[in-house]
């Protein structure tokens, strides 16, 4: 299976989409999956269902700071370079799916902040149900997060 399949995997076994692009990286981070998944699982709905950056693009950043990232609060080079390529990213993520943000994806439109309670947010979680994974495009898009990074890195 490639990358996008097993974070795909993931999430239709319950994680949420954060946990599963992270935890598709757990042996390139030298990391355990269970350990991947309580660290990245305030990400999952958007930030903690608030439907804000989605929690794939929150995933693959997670994982691109822990393969990539920086680590002197001086190298401003190592800075700029990190960051051009989280934007890069997003880029890539909202080229393909039309924004990075959780409420919008869900929606199929952008919606501006003041619409957003058209979308439940909800700290509690949906069953994950047949219904839920038909109505949804979050497994397609861990899918494909998760594929954007492994071109990435």
């Amino acid at each position: 299976m490639n990358k996008g399949e097993i974070a795909k995997n993931y999430f239709t076994q319950g994680y949420n989409c954060a946990q599963a692009v992270a935890m598709a990286y757990a042996p390139e981070m030298n990391m355990e999956p269970e350990v991947v998944a309580r660290m990245v699982s305030s990400f999952g709905g958007g930030m903690g269902r608030m439907r804000e950056v989605c929690g794939a693009v929150s995933g693959m950043f997670f994982v691109l700071g822990v393969l990539k990232g920086y680590n002197d609060p001086n190298d401003n080079e190592g800075k700029m370079l990190h960051y051009a390529k989280v934007q890069e990213l997003a880029a890539e993520f909202k080229k393909e799916n039309g924004s990075i943000i959780c409420r919008d994806l869900l929606s199929g439109k952008i919606l501006k902040p003041s619409e957003s309670s058209s979308v439940d947010n909800s700290p509690v979680p949906s069953e994950r149900t047949e219904e839920y994974y038909k109505k949804r495009p979050c497994a397609q898009l861990v899918e494909i997060a998760a594929n954007i990074l492994c071109e990435n890195i």
